[in-house]
């Protein structure tokens, strides 16, 4: 959905992963790049954490990368429509770590529930706020700077 979203509304898409994940489907998408990186345990987070900027927009269920963009001015939100923020990530990523010792040590945990039309809703109409909100904050921008 992000790539159909952002391009329109003049957003740049950069799509980062490796040769597993048929990046190249999208490669003929106007306003769409892509990064492709070699297979391997986060060598895509790494790779987009060179290169978030702030103002810069992610989209990531992986909650240890979204702490690191958001630590870059960066904004995150997951394919659900939820969106971290620096309030909230420290107890996220404290309870994915509650859960990983859990698994660690043999137990069970309850997964996510399945994706539905509902997330899939929630997930545009987050996007689509936040993009207008970038839109509107690059257009201020600009301005402060040709009143300069």
């Amino acid at each position: 959905m992000a790539v159909k979203i952002a391009p329109i509304r003049g957003f740049q898409v950069v799509l980062v992963g490796n040769d597993t994940q048929n990046l190249a489907r999208y490669a003929h998408l106007e306003g769409v790049s892509l990064i492709e990186v070699p297979a391997g345990q986060d060598s895509a987070d790494f790779a987009l954490a060179r290169q978030v900027s702030a103002g810069d927009i992610v989209i990531t269920d992986d909650i240890g990368l979204a702490s690191i963009v958001l630590g870059h001015g960066a904004r995150a939100l997951n394919a659900r429509g939820h969106e971290y923020n620096a309030k909230t990530i420290d107890f996220e990523l404290h309870f994915r770590h509650v859960g990983q010792k859990i698994r660690r040590s043999g137990g069970r945990t309850k997964g996510p529930p399945a994706f539905t039309a509902q997330d899939r809703r929630r997930f545009v109409t987050v996007l689509k706020r936040i993009l207008k909100e970038s839109s509107k904050k690059n257009l201020e921008e600009k301005e402060r700077n040709s009143n300069e």
